[in-house]
């Protein structure tokens, strides 16, 4: 039997096709570009023999329904899946529960309809789950299907940790208050570095760093998530591709007042124009090391002010948990940036926090060390696997265990 996770944007699908027995994966695929004149899919797989081979294609994909339909054809042509009677359940990635979902949970009417009500929350991502969970509901209705909330992890969080210094009924009534993203990343990672390090979980302190277009900080205390950087949206925190991270919320006032531009253009480019695409003019950070080394100072400032603000927060995190028995970078830049891992961790000795740059600078597919060998605090560079993790939380649903 199979698990199938699902992962729905606004405009792709991401798939990913796990073995119930042992969570080897025999598939993964994305559609891109959905809605547009003309969409990609590829579907990397494995065939009979063990080899990896991949099919491509190039076709306008309407919609999502459309694009579930393309899926199962790939995933047919491929062999990797025949027919869905071979699935044992679908778990399905949705941005935002609010504070209904704490769990993974098994999709019914009343769920899909608490989803529908968080929509106001989330209106750029739960819509685009929402309709991959109905699809999926219309072509495998008689298969578990779940959801795994990038929230829930961070439902750990303490009351004086979520709540903003706002009157209190703004919370009440309209559910303002930090929320957390990238929760089944942190997750992930953050046990896998309890296994890696021999610690029980349940006694495992940790900062995560998940860096990628978009980044986020999450202060993990006994296995559990006590603070983290995004907060009611995934504006807030660090510096990101495109998103500016934590800024002086009058800023917004100010430039209402003073530029002509009205509250649905500032937070546009809030959240797409800014970041490291605002202060260079690249949301790569591939493109951003390479300028730097050949001398851009705009370049340079850049990576200075984003590895400022991950000082910034390893600090605060570490005060915040007292002891840490691990820091971890994960997510695109966090695995492959040694520059910004190694930047970010400069002046922390203090703290137990000191990188050893040959050790830094390798390149691995598995769990780095890159501290020093003395050093009180373990770094760790772990790949994250968020799929992975969604198709275990959809196994524990379906075995009874959450």
């Amino acid at each position: 039997m199979k698990i199938l996770v699902i992962n729905s944007g606004s405009s792709s699908l991401k798939f990913q096709l796990f073995d119930s027995s042992d969570l080897t994966v025999s598939a993964s695929g994305l559609i891109e570009q959905i809605g547009e004149e003309q969409s990609s899919a590829r579907l990397t797989y494995f065939d009979g023999v063990g080899t990896r081979q991949m099919l491509k294609q190039s076709e306008p994909v309407a919609e999502h329904r459309q694009a579930i339909k393309l899926m199962a054809e790939l995933l047919r042509e491929s062999g990797a899946m025949i027919d869905v009677r071979e699935l044992a359940g679908i778990g399905h990635r949705v941005v935002h529960g609010g504070e209904a979902f704490h769990e993974p949970i098994l999709i019914d009417d009343a769920v899909i309809s608490a989803i529908e009500e968080l929509i106001p929350l989330a209106p750029l991502h739960n819509p685009a789950n929402l309709t991959g969970i109905r699809v999926a509901m219309d072509h495998a209705g008689d298969i578990p299907q779940v959801a795994v909330f990038d929230t829930a992890f961070h439902q750990s969080i303490p009351e004086y940790g979520y709540l903003y210094a706002l009157p209190y009924k703004l919370y009440e009534k309209y559910n303002v208050r930090r929320y957390g993203f990238h929760g089944t990343s942190h997750s992930f990672v953050s046990k896998a570095a309890a296994r890696f390090l021999d610690i029980p979980y349940d006694r495992f302190n940790c900062i995560v760093l998940h860096l990628g277009n978009g980044a986020s900080a999450c202060a993990v205390e006994n296995g559990k998530s006590v603070d983290t950087s995004m907060g009611m949206t995934p504006l807030a925190g660090l510096v990101m591709g495109t998103r500016c991270g934590d800024i002086d919320p009058a800023i917004t006032f100010y430039l209402e007042r003073n530029t002509g531009m009205d509250v649905n253009r500032i937070d546009d480019m809030l959240n797409h124009e800014s970041g490291l695409k605002g202060l260079c003019g690249s949301n790569d950070m591939r493109e951003l090391l390479a300028a730097k080394e050949q001398g851009s100072k705009e370049m340079a400032l850049a990576f200075d002010i984003y590895c400022y603000r991950l000082k910034k927060y390893i600090g605060a995190y570490f005060a915040a948990l007292g002891r840490i028995d691990a820091l971890i970078f994960t997510g695109g830049i966090g695995e492959n940036a040694a520059p910004v891992r190694e930047h970010a961790c400069q002046g922390l000795a203090g703290l137990g926090i000191t990188i050893n740059s040959e050790k830094n600078n390798q390149r691995k597919e598995r769990i780095m060390e890159i501290h020093q060998d003395e050093a009180a605090v373990k770094v760790l560079v772990i790949p994250t696997d968020e799929e992975r993790e969604i198709a275990i939380q959809v196994m524990a649903v379906i075995k009874g265990e959450r």
